[in-house]
């Protein structure tokens, strides 16, 4: 009887750590807070010595939520993907335990145990929501009649794991949407900027070179001839500029004709500023392998990728020389920029826009951003992208 109250009670704490997590998508899109939650009540389901989550980011499990007793530091740490039980668990998408054939060695070898973690024990479950993975629970050495987990101990944290993923992905269903939602708005921002600039200030500019240049015809002008030729030289640079601005704020190439034109036009000026650079495109509609443009979204992340990587070299990289590489095969677009100039530290943290910006793009399109760089040996970025292609073909009208 005492055992059958023990399962009954402890099918209720399911229940209710299950209902708590639905109560937490209410309304709620800070997938820290729910990644908190989830951590703290599935280790009190299984009266887990510890639990951490860990989901996987550019090719390595990360480390995102933690509770019970564990190192300090321990948030944000990387842990090794192909060969830690983590990643085996989201391979397969079952359940490993830690004691049980060469699980432990992984664990201790590419896992939380080079974090300074011990286990004796432990379940290793799946967050699935149709299908696809999306990180994982470990349970460390349970509290009481342990360290080893039962097989009831494991049912109920693969429920709970369950409910669990169905809140990560809807809080990241919700933050994508919102991410998408300010993209793009900066984007229209930018578009409404370079229309404002080109149809009022760019004009007026011109207008006025023009009235100067005629005055120039004027004999009765002759004394300051050379200071209206100045003016002059002066507005064309200033014009010359302000083109420059319009482009970066959103070039009308990308809409019109697409991400090869645009690039190669970004190319053209960062040419212009003493930067020797090669590209090389091979894209499958510009080449006529396919029917049909790149989403709008693709598009401008590929671009904001490059443009911002070129922004990097010529304002932080005293490079002489980048290169640039855009290919594409029948599922994955694939970008490198690689330049010689001083390098950095990727693993420090910077105020700058450029590198959040691009990894923003890259997460609304489902892609990777890699950097590899040191100081003293330049840097090489590489962003992987699904490929994701408009519904309706839309050959260019002006090739």
């Amino acid at each position: 009887m005492d055992a059958r109250r023990v399962e009954l009670q402890r099918t209720v704490d399911a229940l209710d750590a299950t209902l708590q997590i639905a109560r937490a998508l209410g309304g709620e899109t800070d997938l820290d807070l729910i990644l908190g939650l989830v951590a703290k009540r599935g280790r009190a389901l299984v009266s887990a010595r510890a639990l951490v989550i860990e989901r996987e980011q550019d090719g390595a499990m990360l480390i995102v939520a933690r509770a019970g007793e564990l190192p300090k530091g321990l948030m944000g740490q990387r842990v090794d993907l192909q060969d830690s039980v983590a990643g085996a668990a989201l391979r397969t998408l079952t359940t490993q335990r830690l004691e049980k054939g060469p699980n432990q060695a992984r664990f201790e070898r590419h896992g939380l145990g080079r974090r300074g973690i011990s286990a004796s024990a432990g379940l290793v479950v799946p967050l699935v929501f149709r299908g696809k993975g999306h990180g994982a629970l470990i349970a460390i050495d349970r509290l009481h009649d342990g360290p080893a987990f039962s097989a009831g101990d494991q049912r109920l944290l693969e429920a709970f794991a369950a409910s669990a993923a169905t809140a990560i992905a809807t809080a990241e269903s919700m933050q994508a949407d919102l991410r998408r939602q300010r993209l793009a708005a900066a984007e229209q921002e930018r578009a409404r900027w370079a229309r404002e600039l080109h149809d009022e200030t760019l004009q007026n500019l011109a207008s006025l070179r023009l009235g100067l240049a005629a005055q120039l015809r004027d004999p009765r002008l002759e004394a300051i001839t050379d200071a209206v030729n100045e003016t002059v030289a002066q507005l064309e640079r200033e014009i010359g500029s302000l083109r420059a601005l319009i482009t970066d704020l959103r070039p009308a190439a990308l809409d019109d004709l697409g991400a090869q034109a645009a690039i190669a036009d970004l190319v053209e000026r960062a040419r212009g500023r003493g930067l020797e650079v090669d590209l090389a495109i091979d894209l499958a509609y510009e080449q006529g392998r396919e029917s049909a443009r790149h989403t709008t979204e693709l598009e401008t992340a590929i671009y904001r990728t490059v443009q911002e990587a070129l922004n990097n070299v010529l304002k932080h990289g005293a490079a002489r020389r980048a290169v640039i590489e855009i290919t594409e095969d029948e599922t994955t677009l694939r970008v490198t920029v690689r330049d010689d100039g001083q390098g950095f530290d990727p693993t420090l943290t910077t105020d700058g826009f450029g590198l959040i910006g691009m990894r923003e793009w890259a997460e609304l399109v489902h892609g990777t951003i890699d950097i590899d760089s040191s100081p003293g040996r330049g840097t090489t970025l590489r962003a992987l992208f699904p490929g994701q292609r408009r519904d309706r073909p839309d050959r260019l009208a002006a090739q």
